[in-house]
Order: structure tokens, then C-alpha cells, then sequence
């Protein structure tokens, strides 16, 4: 078994059922705001983004993607290589103008037809088989990318990538920020995040 694979049923035994969700939420949120996008109160929950009308691509997005707690968009599609449960699909394919494509982020780089506005990289690129490759998709198929991921983590099982700012600088052709979380929504580590365009 590769490592890549290892992971990948590191990763899904991690997720189980994808029962309950809060705790990675709760993460999101705060990569949201690093990423720059705006929560606003629908009345219901404080916690929506108005997208304002792109289009946007959620590169490993798996079971609770940011994009369903966003409106006004013209389509999403989330893509995983994740196994996701009955439920989960289901809730994919009721939300509007949303799909869940069971692809490897590097399949990016060989799409043809295929464009969004934004592509979303969060918490995803130490779980892939080739970080730079994903990056590379992402910018091949979007305007503009937006990123936040953990950096100088040792690798693991379920970790197959030590992910640095020198890297993640070269391979999105540009100067992240880089901040050292101490516990802020359940985050503790250092974290490089920005919005990229890609011409």
C-alpha cells in the first residue's frame, strides 16, 4: 500500500460517518476569515458568505465544505477522493447549484473544459499525493486561489507532507502570510494563508 493510500484510509477512518462535524467547522470559520471572505447574518445562523456571484472549486472539501454555508453563487463543486457516506451526498446533491466530484485534487491539472472563478485550498494539501500539483491545478482552472494551510507539521500517517512557507511561497508564486494560532477555534500551530491570483 502507498503512503498515499495509507493516508487515505487514515483519513476516512479519521471521518467515520462524518456524524458530527462542529469541530471542524469551527476550524473553517477561521480559515474562511484568514482566505478573506465575510460571514453576514441570515437571520438564522451568523455564520454565511456571500459570494457576490463566482463560481468557485473546494479542492478537498470533504464531508461539511465551506460552500455550504455560502449564497449567491453561480455553481460550486467540491472534490475529494474520500469515500463519503449516503447522507453526505445527499445533502451535496439537494444543495443548489452544488456537486461533489469523487476526483484527486492533482485530476485538476487534466480537466479541459472545466473553469471557476476561485479555487479553495484549506487544511487539504499535507493529505495529498502531490501538493505542487494541486496548486498547479488550481491555478491552471481559476482565477484566483485562496489558501490556508498548517506549515512545519512533521509528517504522520494520515500526514504525508511537511508543508513550509519557503514552498507554499514558490509554488503559488507569491508571499503568504504566516500566523501562530494558540488555541483560537480549537487551532493551535502555525498557518500560512492568502489569496493568490493566477495571472
Amino acid at each position: 500500500m502507498s503512503k498515499w493510500s495509507e493516508a487515505q484510509k487514515w483519513e476516512q477512518d479519521w471521518h467515520g460517518l462524518s456524524l458530527n462535524t462542529f469541530g471542524e467547522e469551527e476550524k473553517q470559520l477561521l480559515y474562511a476569515d484568514r482566505m478573506g471572505l465575510q460571514t453576514f447574518h441570515n437571520g438564522k445562523s451568523p455564520y454565511n458568505f456571500d459570494l457576490g456571484g463566482v463560481s468557485v472549486v473546494d479542492v478537498g472539501g470533504g464531508p461539511a465544505s465551506l460552500l455550504l454555508k455560502c449564497t449567491n453563487y453561480e455553481y460550486g463543486v467540491v472534490i475529494d477522493p474520500m469515500h463519503m457516506p449516503r447522507w453526505v451526498l445527499a445533502r451535496y446533491d439537494d444543495a443548489p447549484d452544488l456537486c461533489y466530484w469523487k476526483m484527486c485534487g492533482e485530476e485538476l491539472f487534466s480537466l479541459h473544459d472545466d473553469y471557476w472563478t476561485e479555487a479553495w485550498i484549506y487544511n487539504c494539501l499535507q493529505h495529498t499525493e502531490n501538493p505542487q500539483l494541486v496548486i498547479a491545478g488550481a491555478q491552471r482552472v481559476a482565477d484566483i486561489v485562496r489558501v490556508f494551510e498548517w506549515i512545519d507539521v512533521p509528517t504522520s500517517v494520515g500526514h504525508i507532507h511537511t508543508l513550509t512557507e519557503n514552498k507554499l511561497n514558490e509554488w503559488l508564486g507569491g508571499e503568504g502570510k504566516v500566523e501562530q494560532f494558540t488555541g483560537q477555534a480549537g487551532c493551535k500551530g502555525r498557518g500560512y494563508y492568502g489569496v493568490f491570483p493566477t495571472s
